[in-house]
């Protein structure tokens, strides 16, 4: 009893957390959007090429549908019966979720719901969607050599200000605060042991996590070229695997659980790196984030269809990364 009461305070302790570092990220956002001038920021998404918004937005339903390959091919090789539509529908729905949906039902959980709403394993969906979080991370952390040695060698880089501030700043972290990193540390010693467990099952299949993987550069290259695009039409040369590597730093930044899915923290992270790293104007980058969330958004637009359906099961299933 007093382990559930302790587990109840911890989830409604990290919630807030996770709530407050929205609001203040949305907070900083919406003030580097006020000095950076609106009208500046409308003039340089008319900079844009037409065709190049309309390519980038044709790529960002591709990656989508990467997504939903590399996860089709976990459920698959799981032993599960699942079609291509019956995944589609999910995916997106999770997709949706996940975008409009900021609340505590994230798009895991119902991707989760949806596969148990279609008479799927729960133990065997669950399990595919922590391999399939792990093979997203596994393509990204392929990209980390080609986004650290630039945000060190950068003079402007936040990890020099972590450097020299590192110590104080944790001797003034409130003691609620370090609790509750201390049971982020143990959650995530917990998700580790989960995530061996999950393997066992694909780690007889090496074929299956290679072509999961193969889904998930597809992804990634479509994400790259979005932004590639996106910054180019702006008169912003970057090279392209530079991208890659700054972009892979901003999503695992976004895995921090400081946010509700990442919002807020995706495009101020996002802004700040490839300001001071790549040497692209803040107006750019400011620019480049708020696109690439607003075209995650619209790709995600046909869950809609899928989600009221799906809502009520989720509430009832536990969080998957947890």
């Amino acid at each position: 009893m007093k382990e559930q009461l302790a587990n109840g305070v911890a989830g409604r302790s990290g919630f807030i957390i996770r709530l407050l570092g929205t609001l203040l990220a949305i907070g900083l956002l919406i003030y580097l959007l006020s000095q950076q001038g609106w009208g500046e920021i409308v003039l340089a998404v008319r900079q844009i090429p037409p065709t190049y918004l309309l390519l980038s937005l044709l790529l960002m339903f591709a990656s989508r549908l990467a997504v939903t390959g590399r996860w089709h091919v976990l459920l698959r090789s799981g032993g599960l019966n699942i079609s291509v539509g019956q995944s589609l529908r999910v995916t997106f729905s999770g997709l949706f979720a996940t975008n409009f949906l900021p609340t505590t039902v994230g798009g895991d959980v119902i991707r989760l719901a949806g596969a148990m709403q279609l008479g799927f394993d729960g133990a065997i969906s669950a399990a595919s969607l922590v391999v399939d979080r792990l093979v997203g991370m596994t393509g990204m952390a392929m990209m980390l050599p080609f986004g650290v040695p630039a945000l060190l060698a950068s003079p402007t880089s936040p990890i020099g200000f972590l450097k020299s501030h590192g110590i104080y700043l944790m001797s003034i972290l409130p003691a609620s605060l370090s609790k509750w990193l201390q049971r982020t540390w143990d959650k995530s010693i917990r998700i580790i042991h989960r995530i061996v467990s999950a393997l066992s099952l694909w780690l007889k299949q090496p074929r299956a996590l290679l072509i999961s993987l193969g889904f998930s550069w597809i992804n990634m290259l479509g994400l790259f070229s979005i932004l590639w695009l996106l910054f180019k039409g702006q008169n912003e040369e970057i090279p392209f695997l530079l991208i890659g590597g700054l972009y892979s730093l901003v999503y695992f930044v976004t895995l921090l659980p400081f946010s509700i899915n990442g919002l807020g923290i995706q495009e101020l992270s996002m802004t700040f790196i490839f300001a001071h790293v790549a040497g692209v104007s803040m107006q750019s980058s400011l620019t480049v984030a708020l696109l690439f969330r607003t075209m995650m958004m619209i790709a995600s637009l046909p869950g809609a269809a899928f989600v009221p359906g799906l809502i009520a099961g989720a509430k009832t299933q536990p969080r998957v990364a947890e």
